[in-house]
């Protein structure tokens, strides 16, 4: 009975963590919201921090031991998770790319919804006197972030490699999004083409550039928040906030400009504004969407904690 009931308790496990995988790489198709934010919000960020960081020296000595190699690595955990967000990936990469064709508003206030909830969530739950400053300085930085201009990076094998190195970095953490990362490197398009297109040399470059930078950014990452938790998780509530400028689902579009081309216009415009522009049926459905994100990532985090 106790054997079955393990079973069971383990199978359930597994499911819950491919879903939350699957739920992190369809927010990684969409610049502005990161993967890491779902991992947090949904209750695993420290589990996964934990066992990617738990990669290093002693993994060596553990090769001619699988089982414990497994154990010590929690393979079932992030293979399940890998597994979900490849499928994630698969199975929204058209309809992201189509729904930032014909209907973005609709899909940047769904996000908005997400993001809104998850800085709420995470923001109430830091001490007010490190989320007041650290909070501050995280602001500060993601404003800064987000005025940084794009460049082309791609073209070359090692210019992806590198680019990977980089956008896992921005992955892992809560706010910064992996995909507006490769936006930035002017990669974002190509990895769209390439994820519909099946390019699996593209695809394995870029994966590789992930990995490495994965290893060795989670080994930090782990540090800081075993020393400085509430600092740390204070200053990325305020970087995350930022993201909600980008998500701003009601827009003016100017021009072919970078800004444009992240799906974020130069200017922002209040609901009223942007009805009057003969967009009433986007005002209502983007209302509606951003409804829905929010109580979706609040049900995700309050499942979480059962």
């Amino acid at each position: 009975m106790d054997a079955n009931s393990d079973a069971s308790t383990r199978q359930s496990s597994t499911r819950e963590v491919l879903v939350r995988g699957v739920l992190m790489g369809l927010a990684e198709l969409v610049p502005g919201v990161s993967g890491g934010t779902i991992a947090f919000i949904s209750g695993i960020y420290y589990r996964l921090i934990a066992a990617l960081a738990a990669f290093g020296p002693k993994s060596l000595g553990l090769l001619l031991q699988p089982r414990e190699f497994w154990r010590h690595h929690q393979l079932d955990f992030l293979l399940a998770l890998a597994l979900g967000m490849l499928l994630g990936i698969l199975m929204f990469a058209r309809l992201i790319g189509f729904m930032m064709e014909a209907a973005a508003p609709v899909l940047w206030a769904f996000f908005f919804g997400v993001i809104a909830v998850s800085v709420a969530q995470i923001g109430s739950a830091r001490p007010r006197r490190p989320l007041v400053i650290y909070g501050t300085l995280g602001l500060v930085a993601g404003l800064l972030f987000l005025s940084l201009p794009g460049v082309d990076f791609s073209g070359s094998m090692i210019a992806l490699f590198a680019a990977g190195m980089v956008a896992v970095s921005a992955w892992i953490l809560p706010g910064i999004s992996g995909s507006f990362v490769l936006l930035l490197l002017g990669l974002y398009d190509d990895v769209i083409v390439a994820v519909n297109a099946l390019d699996w040399a593209f695809l394995l470059v870029l994966a590789g550039g992930c990995g490495c930078g994965l290893l060795l950014f989670t080994r930090a990452l782990g540090w800081l928040l075993a020393r400085f938790q509430d600092a740390l998780l204070a200053f990325l509530t305020g970087f995350m906030a930022t993201a909600l400028i980008k998500l701003w689902p009601w827009q003016a579009a100017q021009s072919q400009t970078t800004a444009e081309a992240y799906g974020v216009f130069a200017v922002l415009q209040w609901p009223s504004q942007y009805a009057a522009n003969g967009n009433e049926a986007f005002l209502a459905l983007s209302i509606v969407a951003g409804l829905l994100g929010g109580a979706g990532i609040w049900l995700l985090s309050k499942l979480s904690t059962q």
